[in-house]
């Protein structure tokens, strides 16, 4: 009968499992899973914890069940001629027995009406227990036996169904793979078990839904084959061994042999989950469902290199071009210059024809995008991604626009996320402004943060506003200021530090002649302030004009400032501000990209977001686990929800794009 009815699976868990009735295995849809889960039919329960009865003694107890039972109502009685009668009286006296007794290896069922089932135990201790409790008066039932219920405890109803899937998450990951092999299922269910946290608390409201899928491609690659673990020494065999499944991966990944193999493991992956759950869930593009991407370490670089289409080959060939052009220095016979010139020529028809050729072959052939998507948010997460686009030759520009490293037509946003104290992150903001080397990125909120301040009104602060025990006198100039180069980078307690805050503290620190830039300035402007209190400040700005920079190194805000008629501390905090709006140019004026009307260039959208270190966290024992440590923190799953669902709640208006 079964070869003859074709049962097909049941989804469960929201789609992400299928259950083969017949074969009684559960099993994922989008990953490959070598144990399968054993599922068991539940139609026998315990009351109280509702717990299911083995399946062999429930398939058993229904069978008899179903006989003796079939096609009659539940609130019926029935008096049976039953195997065995089991007389017994309850605490009040009145016989209370069974209709209907079943037999089990271990145990035996008494039916006392249809829905009034007990389970006993045939162990001796049972027996003599229900002797003693039976001539104390108490009913069999009452004294040791087990409620039966057949059924579940709550029916299922409309609207217990999972809510609709709007946002799909790739999550990626990095080296390390073959080392532990499904280790990216565990972390991509830890990250999945975070957000539905997340969502529970923050976002009960939504009936939409985030669904988060692992993308695992490591594991089918066959690269060198073991031909790396053939010429390993045996000698620390295991440390061996785990550098070969790990670090390697950087190596193959650089490797102009096996580039394009690790490239096209993880790009068609991507695309095969994403067609299969287009597949499963129909009305997902209909609807304008959103794809996100988060990627871990190296997987970051890999998906990177997919979405723009970077090839190494390319690269080297535009350095090979700019070698062609240069011109030759050394000594030449009229002869060889001719031949020379020839073959200049030459190359340079050549490389026109190859390039008509090339869009014609683009004019008439459509050419098929990397990914079948759009990414809507590429998230990285512990990622060297930075390192490697410099490396390639990518230096800062003079706008704050994304499209210098990751056009918004490919990608609609690019956030980094890591660990103050992770070795293998690095920012990416300082690659598009470089004066954003010294403007700390943005703290990720703590999840537990009651009203937080939304991350697109969050000001910059400086990492270092200014040497604190540094005094200058008035014959220092500015251009004593520490340099990026040769200030280190102060204490972690001026992270967070607004540009007001800064200002505050300088005024408030005036009293003690003024230490840093603030005291600096403070006592210069005071001067001024209090020698001529009626003069008009274009005055003041003279005498400050004197011990700064000229205007082709360092630009001053020039328009007047209005005199305070609180007198000499109003006007010189006013003034301490205006300054303080300047600061990075005072500081690092070869940095800085200066607008046309003297304002500082800011970047579009922040992209660098660090994760708060913890009141009692060692940051030599951080620096050995913070790269792993994403997956299951609640502060990057609120983090990761808070960007995915304000598309959603911006789907009606366009969003914000506002330099933040």
């Amino acid at each position: 009968m079964e070869e003859l009815v074709n049962i097909e699976p049941v989804c469960v868990r929201g789609g992400l499992y299928e259950v083969d009735v017949t074969q009684g295995e559960c099993y994922p849809v989008y990953w490959n899973q070598a144990d399968k889960i054993p599922v068991m039919r539940g139609q026998w329960f315990i009351d109280g914890t509702w717990q299911p009865l083995e399946e062999e003694e429930s398939n058993l107890i229904e069978q008899e069940h179903l006989r003796c039972f079939r096609g009659q109502q539940m609130q019926e009685n029935f008096d049976l001629e039953v195997s065995k009668s089991l007389d017994g009286k309850d605490g009040s006296g009145i016989n209370y027995s069974a209709i209907y007794s079943f037999k089990l290896s271990r145990n035996h069922v008494d039916w006392h009406s249809m829905d009034e089932v007990y389970l006993y135990s045939d162990a001796t201790t049972s027996k003599i227990a229900r002797t003693v409790t039976q001539k104390l008066g108490f009913s069999k039932a009452s004294s040791s036996g087990t409620r039966l219920h057949r059924g579940y405890v709550e029916e299922a109803t409309v609207e217990d169904k999972p809510s609709q899937t709007t946002h799909i998450v790739f999550v990626v990951h990095g080296i390390g793979q073959k080392m532990d092999q499904g280790r990216i299922i565990k972390n991509t269910a830890m990250m999945r078990e975070a957000a539905r946290k997340i969502e529970e608390r923050h976002f009960s409201n939504h009936a939409t839904h985030v669904e988060f899928l692992p993308v695992e491609w490591r594991s089918k690659l066959t690269l060198d084959g073991d031909t790396v673990d053939s010429i390993t020494p045996d000698k620390v065999r295991g440390l061996r061994d785990m550098l070969n499944s790990s670090a390697m991966d950087i190596m193959y990944y650089t490797s102009p042999l096996y580039r394009d193999e690790l490239v096209k493991g993880l790009q068609q992956e991507l695309n095969r989950l994403y067609s299969l759950f287009c597949s499963r869930n129909p009305d997902f593009e209909e609807k304008g469902g959103k794809v996100s991407i988060v990627s871990h370490s190296l997987g970051c670089v890999i998906t990177y290199d997919i979405m723009t289409g970077w090839n190494p080959v390319r690269l080297y060939e535009q350095l090979l071009q700019k070698e062609e052009e240069l011109p030759d220095e050394r000594w030449m016979s009229y002869e060889e210059r001719h031949l020379l010139d020839e073959l200049y020529i030459t190359k340079r028809r050549l490389r026109e024809i190859e390039e008509r050729l090339h869009e014609l072959k683009a004019s008439s052939i459509t050419q098929t995008p990397a990914l079948k998507f759009k990414v809507e948010n590429f998230f990285c997460m512990g990622s060297p991604l930075a390192v490697f686009l410099a490396l390639r030759g990518i230096r800062p520009g003079n706008t704050g626009s994304q499209d210098h490293i990751l056009p918004r037509e490919i990608c609609n946003r690019l956030l980094n996320i890591f660990h103050p104290t992770d070795p293998v992150a690095y920012r990416l903001e300082p690659l598009i402004l470089k004066h954003y080397s010294n403007i700390s990125p943005v703290q990720i909120h703590w999840y537990n943060t009651s009203n937080p301040l939304p991350y697109e009104h969050m000001k910059p602060s400086f990492l270092n506003p200014a040497k604190e025990p540094t005094s200058i006198s008035e014959n220092e100039g500015i251009s004593t200021l520490p340099s990026p180069v040769t200030s280190p980078v102060l204490s972690r307690r001026h992270y967070g530090e607004s540009i007001t805050n800064i200002g505050k503290a300088s005024i408030l620190g005036a009293a003690s002649i003024g230490k840093g830039l603030g005291g600096m300035l403070f006592s210069r402007f005071g001067r001024s302030s209090a020698s001529q209190p009626s003069e008009t400040s274009k005055d003041s700005m003279e005498d400050e004009k004197k011990s700064v920079p000229s205007p082709s190194t360092t630009t001053v805000a020039t328009q007047t400032l209005p005199h305070s008629s609180s007198g000499f501390l109003d006007s010189a905090y006013f003034r301490l501000q205006e300054s303080f709006f300047y600061l990075p140019q005072l500081l690092f004026p070869e940095n800085v990209m200066q607008n046309k009307d003297n304002t500082l260039v800011e970047l579009d959208h922040r992209i660098d977001f660090e994760l708060r270190e913890g009141l009692v966290e060692s940051r030599y024992w951080s620096a050995v686990t913070s790269h792993t440590a994403y997956w299951s923190s609640l502060d990057v799953a609120l983090f990761l929800l808070t960007f995915m669902y304000k598309h959603e709640h911006d789907n009606d208006a366009k969003p914000n794009l506002d330099p933040i």
